[in-house]
């Protein structure tokens, strides 16, 4: 019976944490890309077709779409706190959609993998805020999308803009005033800071900020869909240029609601 007991306790602490992958040194760089990617659907870790701007905007409309297709156009400051239980989050079918976000969104294994809107990886409720989910759902678009392990997925959307400072995968930051986003890109703010923040702030530190993907781009406007906005995955229209810019050749936000600041650039493969 003791021993028993000592099995029964070993299990159960053994439950309390989620172990990241373990990845032999020597193992392959294709080896560990399986480890981290074992829990994606064979037709996005393939993938079945080919990583496309189509298919990105289409998963990021879809889940639009599910949250009951939210539209948000006033100034963030505007926007009165949501009373906690009745955000879109927390409702009964959309919090375990936030939890797929974080599962797939993430590498298999880590911490944030076992996240939801309502409960944290242990299965307990939280009693404060939930874990923003806006990095976490552009991080499951992209991987749904067939993006592999060149996109760098991350709980913070820093992590992913530093990676397009860096030409890294298939990212790459580009100044607001030069380069006009295109369905699929992914246009960046920076958030709680003192001061506006610039192109040239991009230094490689990690930072609050927040991204939209761009679904529609038109003369004078963009539409995008961000996740975490409003408790949901909400669309906004963010106006820009006669040319599609966001800035003007000054750098100076067209947007008088967001200080847009980069451009993430998306090399997808058609």
């Amino acid at each position: 019976m003791v021993l028993r007991g000592l099995l029964i306790l070993l299990v159960l602490a053994a439950c309390a944490t989620r172990p990241a992958p373990s990845v032999p040194a020597a193992a392959s760089a294709e080896t560990a890309a399986t480890l981290l990617d074992q829990h994606v659907a064979d037709f996005a870790r393939r993938p079945f077709e080919p990583f496309s701007r189509a298919n990105a905007v289409g998963i990021a409309l879809r889940e639009w779409r599910g949250f009951g297709a939210l539209v948000d156009d006033n100034p963030p400051d505007d926007s009165h706190p949501m009373p906690r239980n009745l955000r879109p989050d927390k409702q009964p079918g959309l919090w375990q959609r936030v939890g797929e976000y974080w599962w797939l969104g993430q590498d298999a294994g880590s911490r944030e993998s076992g996240w939801t809107s309502k409960y944290d990886e242990f299965g307990q409720l939280y009693q404060g805020d939930a874990p923003a989910w806006s990095a976490a759902f552009v991080s499951y678009v992209m991987r749904v999308a067939g993006a592999g392990r060149r996109f760098p997925y991350s709980p913070m959307h820093a992590d992913y803009i530093n990676a397009a400072v860096q030409g890294s995968g298939v990212l790459r930051a580009e100044r607001t005033e030069i380069y006009a986003p295109l369905p699929g890109d992914l246009i960046c703010v920076a958030r709680n800071r003192t001061r506006r923040m610039r192109f040239e702030d991009l230094t490689g530190a990690r930072f609050f900020g927040h991204c939209d993907i761009v679904t529609v781009a038109a003369s004078g406007q963009l539409t995008t869909v961000g996740g975490n906005i409003d408790g949901g995955v909400t669309m906004k229209h963010v106006p820009t240029t006669s040319a599609g810019l966001l800035s003007d050749a000054d750098g100076r936000a067209v947007d008088p609601r967001y200080d847009w600041f980069v451009v993430l650039r998306v090399l997808y493969d058609e």
